[in-house]
């Protein structure tokens, strides 16, 4: 049985590299998937290349427009394009793939860090999703390209200043390559940090679906936001995991707290039970 994947395709060159790479193995079954922001005016046309492209390797397209508007922030365009990447792993029982690379992790780890997100900042790029190209650098992906004379089409908001990645990216071009490579260093010693936390907390909290109030209330608090970020999957901000803690010692039994990003508590006097809502 053929393993299934939704590639995640933009139309720049990482993400043609990264179709044209797994097209090569007959053991894959593709769909590829395009999201259209809405927030160039040429977007269109980046649509209908990626079409074309799923034509000429003969793989199913799928694809869908927002009007998200020319002031939407990564963090929005991020969020509705995962959110259409799912849905389309979940009508195709597949798994998502993207295109990032060695040099999105540099730059994703030096956002972080700049944002003030501590340690975790640097175990980053690490979930349920395949990133085939990880290892890769930007100049050996566009090497790639050249190689096989392929075709993309460049995202002119590359080159605007209104967003943090592209101002990050230009100062760390900077870099030499052995940075590059012991910040990568760092970051696969934190992922595998990460992981052992992670099953140290599922040893205290459990596997849910109900945890103990009290164990939250009384455990320090450092601790306890670690264990609240377990428990509601990192999809919480710390401001709001914060929030949520003070729910979690003060709200009545009965009561529900919509805490952000989907996710909702509900209360009993002595345990709570967290769920994804839509």
């Amino acid at each position: 049985m053929k393993t299934r994947y939704v590639v995640a395709v933009s139309g720049g060159v990482d993400s043609v590299v990264l179709l044209h790479m797994l097209s090569q193995s007959p053991d894959l079954e593709l769909i590829v998937a395009h999201f259209d922001h809405g927030i160039r005016e040429t977007s269109a046309d980046d649509a209908a290349f990626v079409e074309s492209l799923a034509k000429t390797y003969n793989h199913p397209f799928v694809t869908k427009r927002e009007e998200l508007g020319k002031q939407a922030s990564e963090e929005l365009a991020r969020d509705r394009r995962y959110a259409f990447l799912r849905d389309v792993a979940k009508q195709y029982d597949a798994q998502i793939v993207t295109a990032h690379h060695a040099d999105d992790a540099v730059e994703t780890v030096a956002i972080n860090l700049k944002r003030g997100t501590g340690w975790r900042g640097l175990a980053v790029l690490d979930s349920d999703i395949r990133r085939p190209l990880i290892g890769m650098s930007k100049n050996e992906i566009i090497a790639y390209a050249h190689k096989y004379n392929l075709e993309w089409h460049d995202d002119e908001t590359n080159d605007s200043d209104v967003y943090l990645r592209n101002r990050i990216r230009r100062q760390l071009s900077q870099l030499d390559d052995d940075t590059k490579r012991q910040i990568l260093g760092l970051r696969a010693e934190q992922i595998e940090l990460k992981d052992k936390i992670n099953a140290e907390v599922e040893q205290c909290v459990g596997k849910g679906p109900q945890y103990d109030r009290y164990f939250f209330i009384y455990a320090q608090q450092t601790a306890a936001l670690e264990c609240l970020r377990f428990v509601t999957d990192g999809q919480l901000t710390r401001p709001q995991l914060t929030r949520a803690l003070l729910a979690i010692k003060t709200n009545p039994a009965g009561t529900q707290y919509q805490a952000g990003s989907g996710i909702l508590f509900r209360f009993t006097s002595r345990n709570f039970e967290v769920e994804l809502i839509k």
